[in-house]
């Protein structure tokens, strides 16, 4: 559709307009007629532009403005941490033991709300497995 309303636009700007004789002005292609496929091409590039992209710009805000204490985070530099302290534009991540660092909020690329959750389910298949060999020597003495 984009390229059917360039192409239609372009067939309208090569076209000649004939000289005015005595009838007067010559029924040319009016303005309105050239501004519809220019219209149509900006509300489509709006919509699949424009609007997911403030979208987006909204979600990150959120996110940002939701930052909390031991949320783990990733920066836009691709370090790792866990959240130690939230100011007003500054985040202090511990990316190991002893080892804080500060970075500004807008670093903040992604909150790895996943990483708490694989940590538990993590933690739960450790029990699991040391309760497995246990049940194997249980039934290997029977």
């Amino acid at each position: 559709m984009l390229l059917a309303s360039l192409s239609s636009f372009a067939l309208l700007l090569r076209q000649e307009v004939p000289a005015q004789g005595a009838e007067g002005p010559a029924a040319g292609p009016g303005l309105s007629n050239m501004l519809v496929p220019v219209v149509l091409i900006f509300g489509i590039f709006y919509l699949l532009v424009i609007l997911p992209e403030r979208r987006k710009q909204k979600e990150r805000q959120a996110v940002l403005g939701r930052l909390k204490k031991g949320d783990r985070v990733i920066t836009t530099g691709g370090m790792h941490g866990k959240v130690a302290q939230v100011q007003e534009n500054v985040v202090t991540l511990q990316v190991a033991d002893g080892v804080r660092l500060r970075f500004n909020r807008s670093a903040v690329l992604e909150v790895n709300a996943d990483e708490k959750v694989s940590e538990k389910v993590s933690e739960k298949a450790g029990e699991q497995e040391a309760a497995a060999p246990a049940a194997e020597e249980a039934s290997s003495a029977s």
